[in-house]
């Protein structure tokens, strides 16, 4: 490619291009764009397109989603500093229990709370086997296609009815898109109390959550344990992931209690 002929064409400054990039993420933000569509959209070359989309994700405001991109924890959080607040008080009570369950089961194992209809994970820690996974503590996903999501969105009409509202994007050939298959698999949650990711997120990825619920029986956050879908057998760690969750909770609400006197 004759690199001169391409500055001669587009004068724009790197912040140019930047901002040109993250404005071609559009409404698939949080989903993920290929880098040849957002060069497209960007009207970058692919190259140039590659460059700059390096640069945002050193500096966390774009992340990688397989061999696509999306937005970051740096873009997501900026004008939400209560929301942040909230995530860091949830962060600290939640965390040791989290740890409990690592200890329980030497799985990976998460915590997420909602935001919209995408979850954010608090805290992460890994199995004694390394598990590859789609999420990242401080990242987002979307609710529909991940246990700890499913778990969230039963708990929430308001976020469950955008979540069917809105465009959902087959992360593998398991994710459920179909509006009644979704409805039917929330309804199973709540009657049922545990969420699964079936290789919904990533195939090789399978995961159970449970709810942890603060004061008053409200679903604050969810923990998982997640393992490969080859050999996970959920139900081998469902009655340790009610249990420490069931404790999780009680603590936000005695927490809570105690903050209100």
């Amino acid at each position: 490619m004759d690199t001169s002929n391409e500055h001669s064409r587009d004068e724009r400054t790197a912040v140019d291009k930047a901002i040109a990039v993250l404005k071609a993420f559009g409404a698939d933000a949080q989903i993920g764009v290929g880098v040849s569509e957002l060069s497209r959209r960007a009207e970058l070359s692919k190259s140039t397109a590659f460059r700059v989309l390096g640069i945002l994700e050193r500096n966390g405001v774009v992340e990688r989603a397989g061999t696509a991109y999306r937005l970051g924890a740096v873009i997501t959080q900026l004008g939400a500093p209560s929301e942040a607040s909230r995530h860091d008080a949830v962060r600290e009570i939640l965390t040791p229990f989290l740890a409990e369950l690592y200890v329980e089961t030497h799985m990976t194992v998460q915590l997420g709370v909602l935001s919209g209809s995408h979850v954010i994970y608090l805290n992460k820690l890994e199995g004694a086997a390394r598990l590859r996974t789609p999420s990242r503590i401080g990242g987002r996903m979307p609710a529909y296609c991940t246990a700890v999501g499913k778990v969230l969105l039963a708990a929430d009409p308001v976020a469950a009815e955008a979540t069917l509202r809105a465009p959902r994007h087959a992360w593998t050939s398991n994710t459920l898109v179909d509006e009644d298959a979704l409805l039917r698999e929330l309804d199973h949650v709540r009657t049922a109390g545990v969420a699964y990711d079936r290789g919904e997120s990533l195939e090789s990825l399978a995961c159970i959550a449970a709810p942890v619920r603060g004061p008053g029986g409200r679903v604050v956050a969810a923990m998982s344990v997640s393992g490969p879908a080859s050999t996970f057998q959920p139900l081998r760690h469902e009655r340790v992931l009610r249990a420490v969750a069931f404790r999780a909770g009680q603590s936000l609400s005695s927490r809570s209690a105690r903050s209100a006197a």
